[in-house]
């Protein structure tokens, strides 16, 4: 067997690239000797006669043969053996879950709404005189907004006045003729169907004059109502009925403004079905059996909200009132909440961002959301075990919390919950393979030499 001599053999290790390099230049050798033989060099057939030159030929093809494959020997035994390079594992970013306190919300679009809204309406007929507020200004109850012409009320105060004279000196006169009828039917000089006829007539003069006094009292009302007032106060609107022009009471009487007041505010939106009954279920989960369930304006449940240039839900208020059934259209019932609002800043009709707690605080497991991978319907995270080996975890889904954070919990037959001292890759996921080492690295890019005890 041949064997490489000391000399052959190398001092140092090369690459790859070099030794296959050698290799190419030794066979280019033997190719090109091989064609530089002679055509007419041939090997001996059975049969054939050879000449003494023949003989000197085959002589030097057969050394030619035997230097070819000591060469391709020596190639193989004198080549340089190839080192290969210590590949070191992945760098990846890991971290341990955050224990923190969080609360279930659920999240709804809502609207505001004024507390109270009034359309201003002639309770009369007249023709406006006077316009006494400016469109858009703050009024308090009270305030005078319209004023119509006030003669023809002052008229008919008037008119009815004079009824009243005329009704009270016919009372004069029934009395006198009572009194009469009476003194003859003692004397026995009068009959007792005249004396009732006088005692009828005068009584019907006391009707008639407490009737006048009455449709006096009615024209006063008329021309008090001919100036009219705000009846709450509150945010006015423009005037749809300007100076000169004629307002028609009755059911054709037109708005002649509107006023709304926004101090406290008004926030409706609707609360699917399960979420009732899941709130129902968790606060009557700490009550008696059979007991009332405590009505939402008395139960003072806290709720936040945004509006549409808010950063989260910065703004508070308290749940007062609840549909008192569910649209079966939608599945949902109506819910409403107040929150004050005497700097003005939310306007009716403003849509909001509501959220309502579910639930009471408790203690939950965070990971940073873009931790979490998917296996067709599993959600689960790579974690390390003591010897750097990734290792998968499958976990349930909590909320997404505002800051990114994902609230993990463990799964329906899981034993191994994930806890504060576990370590989960949260960077270079697309490096890491189950059940392949990798190099832990903290948050701030210091290596970490081994990351569990």
């Amino acid at each position: 067997m041949y064997k490489r001599s000391k000399a052959c053999q190398p001092a140092r290790s090369i690459s790859i690239s070099q030794a296959l390099e050698n290799l190419a230049l030794n066979l280019f050798d033997i190719v090109l000797t091989l064609l530089l033989l002679p055509a007419s060099a041939t090997f001996p057939t059975p049969g054939m006669v050879l000449t003494p030159k023949d003989t000197l030929s085959m002589n030097f093809r057969s050394l030619e043969v035997v230097l070819f494959f000591v060469i391709v020997i020596s190639c193989s035994g004198c080549a340089p053996e190839v080192v290969a390079e210590k590949v070191e594992p992945p760098k990846v970013t890991v971290q341990h879950p955050v224990m923190r306190e969080v609360v279930d919300y659920k999240d709804y679009n809502g609207t505001t709404a004024a507390c109270a809204t009034v359309e201003v309406r002639s309770r009369v007929r007249g023709h406006v005189d006077k316009v006494a507020f400016v469109d858009g200004q703050d009024v308090k109850e009270g305030d005078v907004l319209f004023e119509l012409d006030p003669r023809p009320f002052q008229l008919a105060i008037a008119s009815a006045k004079e009824e009243l004279k005329l009704a009270q000196a016919q009372q004069e006169g029934a009395i006198h003729d009572e009194d009469r009828q009476k003194s003859l039917f003692e004397k026995s000089a009068g009959t007792k169907s005249d004396l009732d006829k006088a005692i009828a007539m005068r009584k019907s003069w006391d009707a008639r004059i407490e009737i006048a006094r009455e449709e006096i009292k009615s024209k006063e009302l008329d021309l008090a109502y001919s100036t009219i007032k705000a009846p709450i106060a509150g945010l006015v609107s423009r005037a749809l009925l300007t100076q000169g022009n004629l307002v028609n009471a009755g059911g054709s009487d037109p708005v002649m403004t509107t006023i709304i007041a926004i101090d406290p505010i008004y926030v409706y939106f609707n609360v699917d079905e399960r979420t009732l009954l899941e709130y129902r279920d968790h606060h009557r989960a700490g009550q008696p059996k059979g007991a009332t369930p405590t009505p939402i304006n008395v139960a003072k449940i806290p709720f936040q909200f945004g509006l549409e240039t808010d950063e989260g839900y910065p703004n508070a208020g308290e749940l007062d009132f609840a549909e008192n059934r569910i649209d079966s259209a939608t599945g949902t019932i109506e819910v409403r909440g107040t929150a004050p609002n005497a700097d003005r800043r939310y306007v009716p009709g403003s849509r909001l961002r509501v959220r309502v707690a579910i639930n009471e605080p408790y203690q939950a497991t965070i990971v940073p959301d873009t931790a979490i991978l998917s296996d067709q319907d599993r959600k689960y995270l790579l974690c390390l075990n003591q010897e750097n080996v990734v290792i998968r975890r499958d976990v349930s889904l909590g909320k997404l919390l505002d800051d990114g954070m994902r609230v993990i919990r463990t799964p329906t037959g899981s034993s191994a919950a994930l806890n504060s001292s576990d370590w989960v890759i949260v960077n270079g996921l697309q490096r890491a393979r189950v059940n392949y080492p990798v190099q832990p690295m903290d948050t701030e890019g210091k290596a970490l030499a081994q990351v569990a005890p």
